[in-house]
């Protein structure tokens, strides 16, 4: 939730692309778009995980498991208390203040990718 500016957005994606590489990760696709980056990857073990920037970055980290077999699922005995399809405008944007992060001017130094 913490709001990144576009003027950080490079070095955000460049720190998460360093670590990745570092923990072994396979990085398999890299979407440079200027509003809506992407950068996906596989691990060691086979699992997927992905960084996406949506709509006034909002960032997502999603990881997706390998060999999964379908199995039943029960109804759960509670209604669902997150937002559902169709009340997605009510997802929330970032609004969390960093110093760092929130900052309206470009870090100095800073190469994205690589090491």
């Amino acid at each position: 939730m913490t709001i990144i500016s576009a003027q950080r957005m490079g070095s955000f994606l460049g720190v998460v692309d360093r670590f990745w590489r570092k923990s072994g990760y396979r990085l398999k696709v890299i979407n440079s778009h200027v509003e809506a980056p992407a950068m996906y990857a596989e691990t060691k073990d086979r699992f997927v995980v992905s960084l996406i920037v949506a709509d006034k970055g909002q960032v997502h980290f999603d990881v997706d498991s390998p060999c999964v077999r379908a199995s039943e699922v029960a109804d759960s005995p509670r209604r669902a208390t997150a937002p559902l399809d169709s009340e997605a405008e009510l997802i929330p944007r970032p609004n969390i203040h960093s110093d760092f992060w929130s900052a309206q001017t470009p870090e100095v130094g800073v190469t994205v990718g690589g090491d």
